[in-house]
């Protein structure tokens, strides 16, 4: 391709998005579902947490599943001072098999995160691996909405795990699908520090 006809298709590209820039005014906090088979949604998460930081924000992490406090993004940011991180699951559910265990976790970070969906001093909140509470029937969709639907107007809020309840996807401004094309585990790969967990 030529130079001029490079400038050119850039100079096309840009005036469409400067169009597109020009035309997203309404500023408020969004709701991001990050779904999918693939590994990397709370990774994704914890990177806009860190965009988020970043800037001076105030963040919260509440953890549904993972009950373990020796991951990396914990260790690292437990001592933030702008960043709350409540880890109130008991560990995967396959590892528990307790149900009437599981619901009294969800329902105990539920009522954290309820807490923190009504205080305007949050900017952003992750709910990490939430979705796996209303594919288990640990909690109820409609009071989740609600509180969404209700939340200071400048709060931004992303949810991660592999399914997502419809209600959720039908208020969410963003979602995203993590595909899964391969694993290491499947190749008999251990889990290891830095890069599962």
């Amino acid at each position: 391709m030529s130079d001029s006809k490079h400038l050119s298709r850039m100079q096309r590209k840009k005036e469409v998005v400067d169009e597109r820039i020009s035309r997203a005014t309404e500023e408020r906090g969004v709701l991001i579902l990050l779904k999918g088979n693939g590994k990397g949604k709370s990774s994704s998460a914890f990177g806009t947490m860190v965009r988020s930081l970043g800037h001076g924000q105030k963040c919260a992490v509440i953890q549904f599943i993972k009950g373990r406090r020796e991951t990396g993004e914990y260790l690292f940011f437990r001592d933030h001072p702008q960043l709350d991180w409540h880890i109130m699951g008991q560990g995967f559910t396959w590892e528990t098999q307790d149900r009437e265990r599981d619901i009294e976790a969800a329902e105990a970070a539920w009522s954290i995160a309820r807490g923190l969906l009504e205080n305007p001093a949050y900017d952003l909140i992750v709910l990490d691996e939430m979705s796996y509470m209303f594919k288990y029937g640990y909690l109820d969709t409609a009071p989740i909405v609600a509180a969404l639907n209700q939340r200071p107007a400048h709060q931004s809020v992303i949810i991660t795990g592999r399914t997502m309840a419809q209600p959720l996807q039908d208020i969410a401004d963003t979602i995203s699908t993590v595909q899964d094309e391969r694993h290491a585990f499947r190749q008999g790969v251990k889990a290891q520090a830095g890069i599962e967990y």
